[in-house]
C-alpha cells in the first residue's frame, strides 16, 4: 500500500473536490482519495494505492478535471 500526498491548486467548492476526485479515482490502482480543500490556495489531495503512481499520471488526472498539481507535499 503506498500514500501520498499532492498539492493542488485552482480548487474552490465541493465541486472541485467531486471532480478532482473522480478523475484521480481512474487511475488503475487507487484505493481511496482524500481532498482537504484549501479555498485561495493550495488543497492536499491524498491519494492511497496498490503501488507508487507515476506522478505524471496523477498530473494528468488532476489536469483532466481541470486544475493544476503543483507538486507532492511531506
Amino acid at each position: 500500500m503506498s500514500t501520498t500526498t499532492y498539492e493542488v491548486i485552482g480548487m474552490t467548492c465541493g465541486h472541485c473536490v467531486s471532480s478532482v476526485t473522480a478523475e484521480v479515482s481512474k487511475l488503475a490502482g487507487v484505493d481511496d482519495v482524500d481532498v482537504a480543500l484549501v479555498q485561495g490556495g493550495a488543497s492536499r489531495v491524498t491519494v492511497s494505492s496498490s503501488a507508487p503512481l507515476p506522478l505524471d499520471d496523477v498530473r494528468a488526472a488532476v489536469d483532466e478535471a481541470g486544475y493544476d498539481l503543483v507538486g507532492e507535499s511531506a
